[in-house]
């Protein structure tokens, strides 16, 4: 049995096991195993299996040990513990409050202070389950108290929390970039304008939703002073200043990204004490917390490490690059078909385990056709994204229907993330058409 039959095999497999509900990590290291046992026992044509047990237990434990042994595999456990220390220490929930005194007045201004405060817990935690997750809580249940329509007091923190994917500092952005052997920093930079670019998307698709229903969200009758409003910016003082230290000391060159988030979580850790805001319970509890969260991202990441190895092995990327290299496809028509693979798995599949599953084969045929892998880093974690809010499996919408329980039925959530799903679906095209988009800040670092 040749190597390109087996792993086509293997692929096979894969998508069995996880139709079947077996953990990503599982799936993609024992196929990996066996396929790469099967490959060493039939080289010389008869079935040899004590020629390949050396072979695959070396390829198995060196790949394990090397990922474990990565620097940049050290920046996931450092956000993701910003992210529990900043939400225990009611930093990024500032962000949101102060979203709300400003747009109090604004039609729809809860639910836009919804997706600006995802935004903003975005730009400190880089996961978009943990947006959805936290914001959901906080922002949800008081839109319904209030009389806001049930879909867009649902659609819209579930949308927004999908900014956790785009906006640096993102842990899909670092999975990415320890695959592809690209900067994680370039692709942090590289985040910024095209979620930008999404949030005012889901703010521009509140407005015309409010505007064209005005029952959608009742009408502030209050009255927001100036005084409360400094208040409420200076409030939110400490999450801009994590942001800055992100954000501008890489672009400046001052730190890593991993120096960044090392230098970020011990300021947070400083300015939640200095507060009274954070406990020593409530940062034991943050520390569990990213301990739990990181084994299983690490746990899938080596899974997949292994599968990559097993990959370059069977010589299938090889030949579909040689594929489609022969069909001639246009740039066009195959982005347009990367583009359709990615939104299908991602209405089944995780972000995570899509990405460890289709790079493989991916980067081989992105490079073959020259493209930035920066950009196309991009297009791929924008993809993802929107899989995080289609149906039937929309990771973000669960965890919202999970929040508000029986209130609003799943049915009615998804119908309201049709509307958001359609700016996202044309910010995917600015970014695929306009690559400047992507690179401008990278490239001018």
């Amino acid at each position: 049995m040749d190597p390109t039959t087996i792993g086509l095999i293997a692929f096979a497999a894969v998508i069995v096991l996880l139709a079947l509900r077996v953990p990503i990590a599982f799936a993609l290291a024992g196929v990996a195993s066996l396929g790469t046992f099967a490959i060493f026992a039939f080289r010389t044509g008869t079935f040899m299996p004590e020629r390949a047990f050396t072979p695959t237990s070396s390829l198995v434990f060196s790949n394990s040990f090397d990922l474990v042994h990565s620097y940049d595999l050290s920046m996931i456990p450092l956000f993701v513990a910003l992210g529990h220390i900043a939400y225990r220490a009611e930093i990024t929930t500032k962000i949101y409050h102060a979203a709300r005194v400003w747009l109090a007045s604004v039609p729809g201004g809860v639910a836009m202070a919804s997706v600006v405060g995802c935004g903003g817990f975005s730009a400190i935690t880089g996961s978009s389950i943990a947006c959805a997750s936290t914001m959901g809580r906080i922002c949800s249940p008081e839109m319904l108290r209030m009389g806001y329509d049930k879909r867009l007091a649902t659609a819209s923190v579930a949308a927004g929390g999908t900014l956790g994917s785009l906006i640096p500092p993102s842990v899909l952005f670092i999975i990415y970039g320890i695959f592809t052997e690209t900067s994680i920093s370039a692709l942090f930079l590289a985040g910024i304008i095209p979620g930008l670019l999404s949030l005012a998307g889901f703010l521009i698709v509140i407005f015309f939703w409010v505007w064209r229903e005005p029952e959608a969200a009742p009408a502030f009758t209050g009255k927001i002073t100036a005084r409360e409003r400094f208040d409420a910016a200076i409030e939110a003082w400490p999450a801009v200043a994590l942001f800055v230290i992100i954000v501008g000391g890489i672009y400046g060159g001052i730190f890593t990204a991993t120096e960044a988030a090392a230098v970020c979580v011990s300021a947070a850790i400083l300015i939640g004490f200095a507060q009274r805001k954070l406990t020593f319970a409530g940062l034991w509890e943050s520390l569990r917390e990213t301990v739990i969260q990181t084994t299983s991202i690490f746990i899938i990441a080596a899974g997949a490490k292994i599968f990559v190895a097993f990959i370059a092995l069977t010589g299938v990327a090889s030949d579909i690059v040689s594929f489609v290299s022969d069909a001639n496809l246009s740039v066009v028509l195959l982005l347009v078909a990367i583009a359709i693979i990615y939104l299908v798995l991602g209405m089944f599949l995780d972000p995570i385990g899509i990405m460890v599953l289709t790079l493989p084969l991916m980067v081989p045929l992105v490079e073959s056709y020259g493209w930035d892998l920066i950009w196309f880093g991009v297009v791929v974690i924008k993809l993802l994204e929107i899989g995080l809010i289609t149906p039937p499996v929309g990771l973000n919408v669960f965890v919202i229907s999970g929040v508000v329980g029986k209130d609003v039925p799943i049915d009615r959530i998804f119908s309201g993330i049709l509307r958001f799903l359609s700016i996202d679906v044309l910010v995917l095209a600015l970014i695929m058409a306009f690559p400047i988009l992507s690179l401008l800040i990278p490239s001018s670092m």
